[in-house]
């Protein structure tokens, strides 16, 4: 029996993928990330059929802003909470939407990084989230 070189562990096997270092990094992540959302039974009616996002436009507003977050470049200015107030005017954003959002989030930035600026993102996106979906649900009480 000839045997051969042998096979390769499962560490060697392993993919290994780069972290975010860079716009170039953040703009595949929200490439990904929102290709997953179109795609997604719950996020899909929400920025499809209620806020009707035109993604020419969202998409480079996104870099900007992950970009702003992940690297502290003064790239993006807007205000992101008021406009997902007025979105949970007419669409329910409660917690099943926040955790949902952040799941394929974390699965995005999963599948295409690793390191310390791909934990980072995940951190700042669940802030984020949190933030939102407060500020929402305050808003939502004191109308009742």
């Amino acid at each position: 029996m000839v045997t051969g070189a042998p096979s390769p562990s499962s560490s060697e096997t392993a993919v290994v993928r780069a972290d975010i270092t860079s716009r170039g990094e953040v703009e595949r992540l929200v490439d990904a990330f929102y290709a997953r959302v179109r795609a997604d039974g719950v996020l899909a009616p929400i920025f499809d059929d209620v806020a009707h996002v035109d993604w020419n436009q969202h998409l480079p507003k996104m870099y900007d802003f992950w970009t702003t977050v992940l690297f502290g470049q003064a790239a993006y200015s807007g205000n992101p909470l008021a406009v997902h107030r007025e979105l949970a005017g007419r669409v329910p954003l409660g917690e099943p939407e926040f955790e949902r959002w952040l799941e394929v989030f974390r699965a995005t930035v999963d599948t295409l990084f690793s390191g310390p600026g791909a934990d980072h993102v995940k951190v700042r996106a669940a802030r984020i989230a949190a933030v939102m979906q407060h500020h929402i649900s305050r808003d939502q009480a004191m109308r009742r």
